[in-house]
């Protein structure tokens, strides 16, 4: 088969959603795969006749009848959130969105106990937030790693008695470290789980191999390469692996390294939702996103020009791609330029893993670097191609499929004969 992952080279919010819907579009696809991230993030769709959803936990490809959705235990669920999706989309027509979605037993739960922390301590940070959604899912995954053994995932909802103890421990852990949290009783909680696990297909490990032999799948990342958990500029980040690193990992484990082509996605602008490094943050770019709205978790929506620096550190931290995707092509004009450079700084290099002290220094020269600019090239995606050393395959002048073109004509031939 030959299935494709899609990571965002940025900061997020390039538009990996309408990259995944046109995959979906194109071509007869299985399911979607979710591998990072959770209930965070925001993947917007817009239909030829209008419709819109902005995917959080349901794969980006949910319009296209047939097209499954799978949670993999890299995700972290939020099945109230998730609930509040599957409403939406049945609003828009699409009433079976749960009936085409599996979720692994073993993802961790994101609860609203995670919900009231993670926004406590985005708030006592005050002018230094880091610029969290406040929905728990980094809190979710700082508990499964201090508790692994207890920490709720998403198989304990068929187990009452167990979500019940956990939900109680987590609780009191928290409550001991924050204070009373503004979050309901774990009994009033216990029923909705119960009905999300009566309602969903919770699946193991092995559920996934046979749907990437049953037909192909499009890996969908959230979030951005420049967040990530270990090479993003730190503290700045969130607590995903945001990379390819998982998706591979599926991939190995149903004996299929290797196989899936890697789909890379840019915006023609570089931006950032909240604080952190932006070098080529310009508040004079007079554009502005109304599916990116300033919001009081985190912030302002940012506008910078076009930095290559940045998204080449993001290709050396993922080993590269088979293509890009270039999006939002339809705000090239005479203001937005292009940064191939900073103040005598060319390139930037990429750690080992883990070395957060190191991403911290990172973070500290980015915050005092000073893009050098170049004018606005006269071919946006061959100037992108030249300066990434990799293949523009896809242009989006707009969110829907219709506005996609470019030489990925068939969806799952990236750097292939034709198919």
């Amino acid at each position: 088969m030959n299935h494709v992952m899609v990571v965002d080279l940025g900061y997020g919010d390039a538009g990996k959603g309408t990259v995944v819907d046109w995959l979906c579009a194109s071509r007869p696809v299985h399911t979607v795969v979710r591998f990072n991230g959770g209930a965070q993030a925001a993947h917007n769709v817009v239909l030829r006749d209008g419709r819109h959803h902005t995917f959080a936990q349901f794969g980006a490809g949910t319009f296209r009848p047939g097209v499954r959705t799978h949670l993999s235990r890299y995700v972290v669920v939020d099945p109230l959130a998730l609930a509040a999706e599957a409403h939406h989309l049945a609003a828009v027509g699409v009433p079976d969105a749960l009936d085409r979605l599996t979720v692994e037993g073993e993802a961790l739960l994101a609860t609203p106990y995670h919900r009231a922390a993670n926004r406590a301590r985005e708030i006592a940070r005050g002018a230094d937030r880091h610029g969290s959604c406040g929905l728990g899912v980094g809190e979710a995954v700082a508990y499964g790693l201090a508790h692994p053994d207890e920490a709720p995932r998403v198989a304990d909802c068929r187990r009452p008695a167990v979500l019940r103890r956990r939900l109680t421990a987590l609780r009191d852990r928290l409550t001991a470290e924050l204070g009373p949290l503004d979050a309901p009783p774990v009994e009033d909680c216990l029923p909705a789980y119960a009905g999300f696990a009566g309602r969903v297909a919770i699946v193991d490990r092995t559920w996934l191999a046979g749907a990437l032999r049953a037909g192909t799948c499009v890996f969908e990342g959230a979030q951005g390469v420049l967040l990530d958990e270990w090479h993003g500029f730190h503290p700045y980040t969130t607590w995903s692996t945001t990379t390819f690193a998982n998706a591979e990992t599926l991939l190995a484990e149903a004996g299929l390294a290797g196989t899936a082509q890697r789909l890379g996605v840019l915006r023609v602008t570089t931006t950032r939702h909240g604080p952190g490094p932006l070098v080529t943050e310009d508040r004079t770019l007079a554009f502005t996103d109304p599916r990116n709205p300033t919001n009081p978790w985190q912030g302002r929506f940012r506008f910078g020009h076009f930095d290559a620096v940045a998204h080449r550190y993001a290709l050396d931290v993922v080993g590269g791609v088979d293509g890009l995707a270039l999006t939002h092509l339809d705000l090239a004009g005479p203001a937005l330029r292009i940064c191939r450079r900073y103040d005598n700084l060319n390139r930037l290099a990429p750690g080992p893993a883990g070395d957060l002290n190191r991403q911290a220094a990172l973070t500290a020269c980015l915050l005092a670097a000073r893009p050098v600019y170049d004018g606005p090239p006269a071919d946006w995606p061959a100037a992108v191609a030249a300066e990434l050393a990799a293949p523009v395959l896809l242009t989006s002048h707009g969110p829907t499929a219709e506005e996609k073109e470019g030489a990925l004509v068939n969806a799952f031939c990236i750097g292939r004969a034709p198919c």
